[in-house]
């Protein structure tokens, strides 16, 4: 814990690349970097002690791509094996440069992408990824690593799997970094402000952002970060943006620019920078000797409180927030039964019609006697979360289904919720500390619900001073300042109001179960919506309604223009003008309107699509179902990832859909002895060297949706399968991914065997590394930035003749 010590005292400067340093000491395209701990470790120790000795304090060891996938019992060296030889390289790389520096370096124990998506959108397990990094941890928090670097993640996920792992088998400080786009995305779709609230939440000791882009394109996103951030941020920028000159991957900025932009970034306030891929000893000699005399900026605590899924977050201030009810067995007959039956598609439905209507968080509460509540609950809220982008609420009792769907869920949740009790507390806290969370706390203890607003308060007051023994924040505590029905205390709706009233002018966030307040009175929404306009006006930051509802949904409208939270009243305008008054998209009570199959299709709801294709084969053909309702559909979708409306999950769910719907359409031609004609055939593969398949995996299923009978060669494959397979099929069309620099050369080599052996092919590249003056410089024909990219560019050389 040395180096805790050593953050805001000082800036603290990680070490640069490593891959591109081996690459110049003999590393063969294809060649595992991590093998050279064991074969070369005099060379790997001599790279660290060149960084130590160039000012660097933290070296990341030799670990980035070692895990089970890759080091096994059937490899030439076990996962044992290189982590401990990277760790004691490490070491003796700073024992060495200690004696010439006389300055104390650290070891870092670096775990990057398993190179697998994680369930629902691939095949890796949650609790499987979990494990797989565990081990990791296990070893080098044995041989001696003083902390623990997570990085070029572009998958939230994965990266709370890494975390757990971490923080479950070790005591070492936890840094992470993620890999932005230039929009400040992740490939799975997550951003800035969803980041930092997961993996404050998931209590890391820095975050920030690494690889992909250079210290110029970073800047922006580095801004965002620290402007959202309470905790250290990590900069580690790549050389610039990469290029193939004569075989080898150069970058465009030297070690003077790069310290000059690097200055700017420490100026701006990031507490720990480094390099990435292209830098060298020499980039960070000139970047240490530029800022090692600045002051750390000061840190300033944010005060916000947000809830996130996988893809943003949601700010509970202010602005109202709207927490859809409807996922709640509470007086819904239908749901009830849905659950018994383990009808989750109706629950998934329950949830895109409140999505719909403008819901911003999901209630979600599964609790129903005879129901295995725990296991019910985790797998809905999977379930959900493959489909839609909206956070949830996680609405338990149950301390193990509250723990279960916390572990599983992507992002930073709601929990709804504790109360005074010391039980409840003692239950809930440990849960909120460990994943992450903001806490619906409700204003009640031994004693019960107080009948005054200062004993609710008071309440309040106690739960927060115990939710600090835990080191729980207050901007992650949402208290629940109850709503008791009017229709037997006539002063229930008084107390309650004055309560929101009060915790408001006292900087707390509140929410209320609205329709509680009209139980045993008839045309409740009347009152509902009447209450839930002046608890508004009093202050209430978020509740739980029907947003299927037009009476609530017209009171929330209304309030946010009238309290100048809509400006120039556009959403209202866009919402209400020419239409006399607005019609809610579903039912008014929230029956769920039926969904053509393109919309099934759009909105990933695989079990519908299956029920709607065999509707439409009564009726119609299957080759015209797929081109005139499928085809367009998934170009909608396309659509949308391009505009950055839908992102990675979304489009790989919705393909999940069509291909369900293709399967009964298959079964169906079958039978009448036709056809579905292929338009080509597409080899594609990970290169040689390279065990991360996420890329190739995701542009596999779009490609199959339209037609193409792919080749997948799999991960690791050398140049000379690639071409004897495109001459052996005759394939027009190779796709080829690469996600490290050290792998980028075997991409290389494959198009130049190519070129030589099958010149009629066409290559298209992708990966993470690969820009597209990149893919020119190595002779591809198409650099494809992403899966859409990769189908538009087949669309263009299979619609044309041989």
């Amino acid at each position: 814990m040395e180096i805790m010590n050593q953050l805001g005292k000082r800036i603290l400067f990680f070490d640069g690349g490593m891959g591109s340093l081996l690459q110049e000491k003999g590393l063969k395209p294809g060649e595992l970097p991590e093998t050279w701990n064991v074969l070369h470790p005099e060379i790997v120790t001599a790279i660290h002690r060149e960084y130590l000795e160039a000012g660097c304090n933290i070296i990341t060891v030799n670990t980035f791509g070692a895990n089970r996938f890759k080091y096994n019992e059937e490899s030439q060296f076990h996962l044992e094996q290189i982590v401990a030889a990277a760790v004691k390289n490490g070491k003796e790389a700073v024992k060495q440069a200690e004696k010439i520096t006389g300055k104390k370096g650290y070891v870092a124990l670096d775990m990057g992408p398993t190179g697998k998506l994680l369930k629902p959108l691939g095949d890796l397990d949650f609790e499987d990824a979990v494990s797989v990094y565990s081990e990791i941890v296990k070893i080098g928090a044995r041989e001696g690593a003083d902390c623990i670097i997570i990085e070029t993640m572009s998958d939230g996920y994965e990266m709370k799997a890494a975390v757990l792992a971490a923080k479950e088998n070790s005591h070492l400080p936890v840094f992470a970094t993620v890999t932005f786009d230039e929009k400040g995305k992740l490939l799975t779709g997550g951003d800035v402000l969803s980041t930092v609230a997961l993996l404050e939440g998931l209590g890391v000791d820095a975050l920030g952002i690494n690889c992909g882009l250079g210290p110029v394109q970073m800047k922006p996103i580095v801004e965002k970060l620290l402007a959202e951030a309470s905790i250290p941020v990590i900069v580690n920028p790549n050389a610039g943006l990469p290029r193939s000159e004569n075989g080898k991957t150069v970058y465009d900025i030297d070690p003077g620019q790069f310290a000059q932009t690097v200055k700017e970034i420490v100026e701006m306030g990031a507490w720990i920078v480094g390099g990435c891929c292209g830098t060298t000893p020499e980039h960070m000699r000139k970047t240490v000797e530029l800022c090692k005399e600045i002051s750390p900026v000061p840190i300033q605590k944010k005060e916000k409180t947000v809830v996130t899924s996988w893809s943003h977050g949601v700010e509970i201030g202010k602005d109202p927030v709207i927490i859809g009810e409807r996922i709640n067995p509470t007086g819904k007959s239908r749901l009830k039964q849905a659950l018994k039956d383990y009808d989750l598609d109706y629950l998934l439905q329950e949830g895109v019609a409140q999505q719909e209507n403008r819901a911003h968080i999901l209630d979600v509460n599964v609790g129903l006697p005879g129901i295995n509540e725990p296991e019910m609950m985790e797998e809905v809220v999977k379930e959900l979360q493959s489909v839609l982008d909206l956070p949830l609420q996680i609405d338990t009792s149950d301390p193990e289904a509250m723990e279960r769907a916390m572990r599983v869920y992507n992002g930073k949740p709601m929990v709804n919720s504790v109360n005074g009790k010391e039980e409840s507390m003692n239950a809930v806290f440990p849960l909120v500390k460990k994943y992450g969370g903001v806490v619906v706390a409700l204003a009640l203890d031994e004693k019960g619900i107080p009948d005054t607003a200062q004993g609710r308060l008071e309440i309040a007051d106690k739960i927060y001073k115990k939710a600090l023994e835990y080191g729980i924040e207050k901007k992650n505590i949402v208290v629940d300042a109850l709503c008791l029905t009017i229709s037997s205390d006539s002063q229930g709706a008084v107390t309650t109001l004055e309560t929101v009233k009060q915790l408001t002018e006292r900087n707390w966030r509140t929410v209320l179960g609205v329709s509680n307040i009209s139980f045993g009175l008839p045309q409740r929404e009347i009152i509902n919506g009447a209450f839930y306009t002046m608890a508004l006006q009093n202050g209430l930051s978020a509740a739980i309604i029907n947003p299927n509802s037009q009476v609530m949904m017209k009171a929330f409208d209304s309030y946010r223009a009238l309290a100048a939270f809509d400006s120039q009243c556009a959403d209202y305008i866009g919402m209400y003008a020419g239409t006399g008054e607005t019609v809610s998209r579903q039912t008014a009570q929230g029956g769920q309107k039926s969904l053509s199959l393109g919309e099934s299709i759009e909105k990933g709801l695989k079990d519908q699509a299956g029920q709607k294709v065999a509707e439409l084969l009564e009726t119609r053909e299957a080759l015209e179902i797929i081109q005139e309702e499928m085809v367009p559909a998934l170009d909608r979708v396309g659509q949308k990832f391009e505009k950055g409306i839908m992102f990675l999950p979304q489009l790989l769910m919705s393909a999940e859909a069509a291909k369900a719907a293709f399967e009964i359409i298959k079964i169906r031609l079958a039978e009448g002895g036709e056809k579905q004609e292929k338009k080509g055939k597409i080899i594609l593969a990970t290169v040689k060297g390279d065990i991360h398949d996420i890329g190739k995996n995701i542009v596999k299923v779009l490609l199959e949706n339209y037609s193409y009978e792919i080749i997948d060669l799999g991960k690791d494959v050398p140049p000379e399968t690639v071409v004897e397979t495109a001459v052996e099929k005759q394939v027009r069309l190779v796709g080829l991914s690469a996600l490290m620099t050290t792998t980028v050369p075997s991409m290389e080599e494959t198009i130049k065997l190519l070129r030589k052996q099958a010149p009629k092919v066409k290559v298209m590249v992708g990966g993470a590394v690969l820009t597209e003056e990149y893919a020119k410089t190595i002779d591809a024909d198409q650099y494809c930035k992403d899966a859409m990219a990769s189908v538009k560019y087949a669309e263009s050389i299979f619609g044309k003749k041989e």
